[in-house]
């Protein structure tokens, strides 16, 4: 009878049975006669234990010479241990080594972050970036859910475009067979004719920002989710953001319990944010707010970080500020009908100081109103006629918001930076590897 290959995440099914597990080595220690191989396979760890009475020379000596991430095959018995990772632990009938590892970059001891950079692809194997890489895959898998249960059309937008989306400094240009290119700063402009077409859609993929930034909420490339729903009103788009947050923090919470743990997340702290409603805040109160707190923003400022976390630090749930001045916001944002100086937009911003994680608005759908926005921006009318031929032909009420997926993954986890979001982080200084 042949022993069956399994991977870590199936040990319950196999308790007292022969197995075998294929994997890279964790960690390691020895006592005596005994090995204890904490092994990996990124689906779990788990201790495999060495008994040199109970096994043949080979092996033990294979044993004795696995050095940290060293891969390696190993057979042996399930048994049920409450002390042991995961609480099971595997008797060691026979072990392979694949490749004894030389020493490995990444000790114990404590590295610099420009170290751990350097070796991403290598520090991508500790307990921290797997945990927060998983709650990431989670989070990707729960968007795209959410908007396919709901009937919408996943449209993948260009990357490669002809002209800017939200201002021409934040452009990263390329050469396109001798003509002009830019590297996609969203994929908004793109659903819009799609909403045409389909009703309800949406575009998931990278994003470039040639922002010469280094705060912790900056990256230079990375995901972004944008919905875009015909016929929807800015109240609609408020609430589809709210239900959108809440379900997929809910999930998060559900199905990625061991990782946050694993990542020491106060997850009281993320609980108030499955729940609804949010709380809304018109942009003038907020500036009032901020007043109160001793900010020196006036009306007509943009909120940089520090304001932003002084108004969510208001709430214990994300906090939804609207309708900020039409100055400070993209050029195809709906003005509000009450007060044409400022726009029906919105940003959501995340609690413990994590800042904006969802930013839309309600879309202008008036042909003469995009065309004097195009020319105010100084942008070339002519990259944008097909955009305006969705105003030309069939003009609609449309709303939609972007949600950044570093962002986001970053207030889940807990984590300080967004570098430890993305499985490979591209920053002002940094694209390697």
């Amino acid at each position: 009878m042949s022993v069956p290959v399994i991977t870590i995440g199936e040990l319950s099914e196999h308790v007292g049975n022969e197995v075998t597990v294929r994997g890279w080595v964790f960690n390691w220690r020895k006592k005596g006669k005994l090995r204890f191989i904490i092994l990996r396979d990124g689906f779990g760890y788990l201790q495999c234990v060495v008994f040199r009475p109970e096994v043949d020379e080979p092996t033990w000596d294979a044993a004795v010479e696995l050095t940290q991430e060293s891969s390696l095959e190993v057979r042996g018995v399930v048994a049920r241990d409450d002390r042991a990772p995961g609480g099971y632990e595997l008797k060691v009938t026979g072990l392979t080594a694949i490749q004894v590892a030389p020493e490995y970059p990444i000790g114990k001891k404590d590295h610099g972050v420009d170290f751990l950079l350097s070796h991403r692809h290598l520090w991508l194997r500790s307990k921290r970036q797997h945990a927060v890489l998983r709650v990431r895959s989670e989070l990707e898998m729960a968007i795209r859910d959410f908007f396919h249960g709901r009937g919408y059309t996943l449209i993948d937008s260009p990357i490669l475009t002809p002209a800017a989306c939200e201002g021409t400094s934040t452009l990263f240009q390329t050469d396109y067979f001798g003509d002009q290119a830019f590297l996609s700063q969203s994929g908004q402009l793109y659903l819009e004719p799609a909403a045409a077409a389909f009703g309800k859609v949406y575009c998931f993929g990278p994003t470039f920002r040639a922002e010469k930034s280094k705060t912790r909420r900056h990256l230079t490339e990375f995901w972004m989710v944008e919905p875009e729903v015909a016929w929807m009103r800015f109240d609609g788009l408020l609430e589809l953001a709210e239900e959108f947050l809440s379900e997929i923090v809910a999930r998060i919470l559900d199905r990625c319990s061991d990782d946050l743990e694993r990542l020491e997340r106060d997850t009281s702290l993320l609980e108030p944010a499955t729940k609804r409603p949010y709380p809304r805040i018109d942009y003038a109160d907020a500036i009032q707010a901020l007043t109160e707190k001793g900010y020196p923003t006036r009306n007509g400022d943009d909120f940089g970080a520090e304001e932003e976390t002084a108004l969510a630090s208001l709430y214990d749930r994300p906090v939804m500020v609207t309708r900020y001045p039409a100055a400070i916001k993209a050029f195809y944002m709906q003005p509000d009908p009450d007060d044409q100086t400022r726009a029906l937009a919105v940003d959501v911003l995340a609690p413990e100081g994590y800042g904006e994680i969802i930013g839309g608005s309600e879309r202008s759908d008036s042909l003469e109103h995009l065309e004097r926005q195009i020319a105010s921006h100084d942008l070339p009318k002519e990259a944008f006629e097909w955009y305006l031929d969705v105003r030309r032909y069939g003009s609609f009420p449309h709303s939609g918001f972007g949600m950044g997926i570093e962002r986001c993954v970053s207030w889940l986890c807990g984590i300080h930076h967004l570098r430890e979001a993305i499985p490979y982080p591209r920053t002002l200084n940094r694209i390697y590897p």
